[in-house]
């Protein structure tokens, strides 16, 4: 990769892809090596999650040097007209339980932010090949396919909702279509991208766990808000910290369907 100081978004873009792709096959040499007898094995995830976090910030280094890598404990306030403007936001594994079990719903993602504001977001399944992304007030593809949110009208039987997995615990639900949880939060919000899903219902996430899912969704005509339907803003928790209300991922159309049918 050449080392170039200034660049457009075409190639950041490219750059982005190209990245995560290449961090993927990394990603697969730990896929599935789990202990058998682990319900979670922490030493494999976090082995390969510094590797790819290492992997990810020697790329970025080589490519953009004067970049910014994302850590929530040296955010910065003051905006900037030079390169370090640009802020990298990488999630090396979403999905972890999946990634050790060896079931293919995962993957890694990556946000660019220049001075604060979302520009494109990537989020890539190693597993499966699956490539989502976005530029921001652009279109949301998968792989060179352009996707929207679900255009029906109405809720109906053959509506699917996601979820996380304590949901059954914590809401009485009446949602008239199937439920289902997947194992992996960036996959949710990218399959209501695709259409393919009507609403994911989300926990316990954080700033770098959507911040590129979060441009997808939107770009695809979707939307993140808060369970009484009311704005969700992401940027009110880029300095850290989890997200702890449920927030709800769904085209604007079917918001309140979804929502009233939940308790």
């Amino acid at each position: 990769m050449a080392n170039t100081l200034k660049a457009g978004l075409e190639e950041m873009n490219r750059f982005s892809i190209d990245l995560v792709q290449e961090a993927g096959k990394e990603a697969l040499n730990y896929y599935g090596k789990g202990r058998t007898r682990a319900v979670f094995d922490q030493s494999l995830v976090t082995e390969a999650e510094l590797r790819l976090t290492d992997y990810f910030q020697e790329q970025l280094h080589h490519q953009f040097p004067d970049h910014l890598a994302f850590s929530s404990s040296q955010i910065s306030n003051e905006y900037s007209h030079d390169e370090k403007r640009y802020l990298w936001i990488f999630d090396p594994i979403d999905g972890v339980d999946n990634f050790q079990a060896g079931i293919p719903i995962w993957g890694m993602s990556l946000a660019l932010l220049e001075n604060f504001w979302p520009i494109l977001g990537i989020f890539f399944m190693p597993a499966t090949g699956d490539l989502f992304h976005a530029q921001a007030d652009k279109k949301a593809y998968w792989g060179k396919k352009e996707i929207q949110v679900s255009s029906k009208e109405n809720v109906d039987d053959e509506s699917l909702l996601l979820t996380f997995s304590r949901f059954h615990r914590q809401y009485q639900c009446e949602f008239p279509g199937k439920i289902r949880n997947l194992g992996c939060t960036a996959a949710h919000i990218c399959y209501v991208a695709k259409g393919r899903a009507d609403a994911a219902i989300i926990a316990n996430e954080s700033y770098q766990d959507l911040a590129a899912t979060r441009v997808i969704i939107e770009a695809a005509g979707g939307k993140i808000c808060k369970m009484d339907g009311s704005k969700f803003h992401l940027g009110d928790y880029i300095e850290g910290g989890r997200i702890n209300e449920h927030l709800l991922v769904a085209s604007s159309k079917n918001i309140d369907q979804v929502l009233a049918y939940l308790k």
